[in-house]
């Protein structure tokens, strides 16, 4: 992974929460909806724990390295 400035990353990082938020939202409708495709609730929530783990990465890549 190639090393971002701080504010590339700032912005990359509220991205990715926005859309976390958008498929937990699209989460939420689609479990409320009997007639709901079981198979396209799984890919989003597949992809929401994929956001969840970016927004991991680039959360740590923020905190700066101490010396030990």
């Amino acid at each position: 992974m190639s090393v971002l400035p701080p504010d590339e990353v700032s912005y990359r990082l509220a991205q990715l929460r926005l859309q976390h938020r958008d498929l937990d939202v699209a989460i939420q409708r689609l479990q409320e909806d009997i007639r709901s495709d079981e198979m396209s609730l799984k890919r989003l929530k597949k992809r929401k724990l994929h956001l969840k783990d970016c927004i991991a990465i680039l959360e740590s890549a923020l905190i700066p390295d101490q010396p030990a």
